[in-house]
Formats: C-alpha cells, sequence, structure tokens
C-alpha cells in the first residue's frame, strides 16, 4: 500500500460521486497512467499539477500499481482524509514569489499582496508586477506567481513554478510538502 495525494472537484473525473473517506474504490482492469485506474502523486506538488479542483486527499493506493516519476495508477485507492486547500496553495504560491524577491525590484504593493494575500490589492498588485516585469528579466518568475496567485489555487499553484530556479523550485515543494503534511496530521488527530 502506498500513501500518497489527490486531488478532486465536485464528483470524480469520470462524473461519479467522490466516495466517503474510507471506502475503497476498485478498478477492474489494468492500471495505465494518464488513461485508466485510479491516480495520485507521491508528493502534492506533484499532485497539483493534475489538479480537477482544489480539494487534497490523502489518499491510500492498493492493488496493482504503476508509477511514473510524478504520479501513480492504481486498482484500488481510498481516501483518507481531505480539505479545501485553496487557501494553503495560494499561501505557498505567495512565499514562492517571495522567495525570490531578491532578484528584483519589487514594487511595495506587490511585496504587501505577496505577505497578506490581501484581496482588496490584488488587481493593482498584479499590475504593478506586471508593469516591473516589463523592465526586469529577473523578475519573470516572482511576476508570474504574483499576477496568478488569486487565479484557480491549483492553476495558480502549477504556474508558479513553470521556470522556476531549481533551488527555489525543491524549497517551495518542501514548503508546501511540511504546509501539507501538518494540516493531515491535524486533521487525523
Amino acid at each position: 500500500m502506498i500513501r500518497a495525494y489527490h486531488f478532486v472537484s465536485s464528483t470524480l473525473r469520470d462524473g461519479s460521486a467522490i466516495p466517503p473517506d474510507g471506502e475503497w474504490l476498485t478498478f477492474k482492469g489494468k492500471p495505465i497512467c494518464c488513461e485508466q485506474g485510479y491516480h495520485a502523486s507521491r508528493h502534492v506538488a506533484d499532485a497539483v499539477r493534475f489538479a480537477p479542483g482544489e480539494t487534497l486527499c490523502l489518499v491510500d493506493l492498493d492493488g496493482e500499481i504503476v508509477e511514473q516519476e510524478d504520479k501513480l495508477c492504481a486498482t484500488k485507492r481510498r481516501i483518507v482524509a481531505r480539505f479545501d486547500a485553496t487557501d494553503l496553495l495560494r499561501a505557498d504560491v505567495r512565499a514562492s514569489a517571495l522567495s525570490v524577491a531578491h532578484l528584483w525590484d519589487m514594487p511595495a504593493i506587490v511585496r504587501q499582496y505577496l505577505e497578506t494575500g490581501d484581496e482588496s490589492i490584488r488587481v493593482e498588485a498584479r499590475k504593478a508586477a506586471a508593469d516591473a516585469a516589463a523592465y526586469a528579466a529577473a523578475a519573470a518568475y516572482a511576476a508570474y506567481a504574483a499576477a496568478y496567485a488569486a487565479a484557480a489555487a491549483a492553476y495558480a499553484y502549477a504556474c508558479a513554478y513553470a521556470g522556476a530556479e531549481a533551488k527555489h523550485q525543491q524549497a517551495s515543494r518542501d514548503r508546501l510538502q511540511a504546509a501539507v503534511d501538518a494540516k493531515f496530521k491535524e486533521l487525523l488527530k
């Protein structure tokens, strides 16, 4: 059995209802990544790239399991616990952007938005970041993350990683994983 992460929307991708926690789903057939079977990822940063929605599930996979670099596919999956990860993902995107703040002359409104997540200044921060990015190539990653932080959480999170330097990317992955693990630990008390 492998413990992993999987995002869901209001239904499963095939349109069926999301089962209650603890109920096993069983696929009768050979699991093939990206084609058939029950999917998940060992790392939450990988799972978010395939997210159809903002509900993050801690899952167990069992039966026949096939693994690729960023995903798993199995004949059995059950949800152990779940939560709406929107706020957690948005906070992590902002932290990722702040981690490269030293690479550019960040406008104060952008820093304020990234530090607080204050939605009332998001549009102004996005415009300021976009304007500043036009003048500073090193700002591309931070501006991109700032510009999309308020979009759908999973999409924004995936965009924030596009083009990131390896050390910042790994630090972001580790930070996100720690936050998610802490949340699930709290939920499973």
